[in-house]
């Protein structure tokens, strides 16, 4: 809720209009047990024609709630078939991101994938602290490859999670077994979770930003 590029109700009120532009997106739920976030909603769609709000339980809100208690919460309070979990804390990611890859989701259905996770290409080295070793040296014995050589992994950016009911159900998981990696570049995948990120994705969002 703190104003963020000149949303007073920051993030997230930024996040559901985005929302509210998506084409593709049939109804958005709201949980959270914040009574401003709650009253936000409200303001912003006052007939609930597409934001439904949910009053999340208060063992549910913390610090120390485990992601698999979340995942087993949701469908008990989604009744769509399809379900997207997406993050306030991704201002880049517009309408137009959400529209896209739920079209890719269809298709990706078509080509034997089971669900849709967003995220960015990365190739970087990177330091195991616990045995001060390249995790490129552990994994293929090569310690200073160059760095267009290094396996090409995949960096999940925290926007799109999108998967059937069933698959929460059965497998209390976000996405399935065999998940179609949606690329996004770096701008749209910005995700917050620091202060520095904040002020980072506020000036972004201040230059290249659009709903």
């Amino acid at each position: 809720m703190r104003p963020f590029a000149g949303f007073q109700s920051g993030i997230l009120e930024l996040k559901l209009r985005q929302l509210l532009k998506s084409s593709k997106i049939d109804e958005v739920l709201l949980s959270t047990n914040d009574m401003q976030a709650l009253a936000l909603a409200n303001e912003l769609d006052p007939n609930q024609e597409k934001i439904k709000t949910v009053k999340r339980p208060n063992e549910l809100c913390l610090d120390t709630t485990s992601l698999t208690d979340l995942i087993k919460y949701v469908p008990t309070v989604v009744k769509h078939d399809v379900i997207l979990w997406g993050h306030a804390t991704t201002p880049l990611a517009g309408a137009k991101i959400y529209d896209q890859a739920v079209l890719k989701y269809v298709e990706a259905l078509r080509n034997g994938f089971d669900s849709l996770i967003s995220g960015c290409a990365f190739k970087n080295f990177l330091f195991d602290r616990d045995t001060n070793k390249l995790i490129t040296e552990q994994q293929f014995g090569l310690k200073w490859p160059r760095t267009q050589d290094l396996p090409d992994l995949f960096e999940v950016n925290h926007v799109i999670f999108m998967a059937h009911r069933n698959i929460y159900l059965k497998q209390q998981d976000r996405v399935g077994g065999n998940p179609y990696f949606y690329e996004m570049d770096k701008l749209t995948s910005t995700d917050i979770d620091w202060e520095e990120d904040f002020k980072i994705a506020e000036a972004l969002y201040e230059r290249f930003g659009k709903l």
